[in-house]
């Protein structure tokens, strides 16, 4: 089973572990609120404070360029079951949508919070899939029954693939 490996801090640090760890394939990006470095592996955390997933489906290869798109979602114990399955029956849902590259569904080795993450060719390329009929295909069916008690709200974070040459 894959997992897979992410934290935050500030592009110094994070280009200091990706010096300190040359056989780990890093993935640097940035946003407003920061830097994130991820990562893919079988087993290996290099980070002090980081956070671990299993990878439950992939789809497509990340790559050192793009716009990467997290929704970070809240899941009680007893909605893991069928969000999980829900996310299954989706996984190539973007496969073949014009400027998709990867699709991870990331489940927490810790807390509750899973990352839907996408990686796209460009911000256009993802906001064009938001407005596509595709889009609204995959997400009809989440008019799901919420959790009577959800454990805090879902959110997304957006990044742009770190370019040292463009620093």
């Amino acid at each position: 089973m894959m997992k897979a490996f992410m934290t935050n801090g500030t592009i110094d640090f994070l280009e200091k572990l990706v010096e300190k760890h040359p056989e780990i394939n890093f993935f640097l990006m940035n946003s407003t609120a920061g830097a994130l470095a991820y990562y893919e592996n079988k087993d290996k955390q290099v980070f002090a404070s980081g956070r671990e997933y299993e990878a439950l489906t992939q789809s497509g290869q990340i790559t050192q360029e793009g716009f990467v798109v997290m929704n970070n979602i809240p899941v009680t114990d007893d909605d893991t079951a069928v969000f999980e399955d829900r996310f299954k029956q989706q996984e190539k849902a973007v496969d073949g949508v014009e400027g998709f590259q990867a699709f991870r569904l990331l489940k927490p080795k810790k807390g509750n919070k899973y990352v839907v993450f996408t990686q796209w060719r460009s911000e256009k390329d993802f906001e064009n899939w938001k407005n596509s009929a595709q889009f609204a295909k995959a997400h009809q069916k989440q008019a799901t029954k919420p959790s009577a008690y959800p454990p805090n709200k879902p959110f997304v974070t957006t990044y742009h693939m770190y370019d040292p040459e463009a620093e």
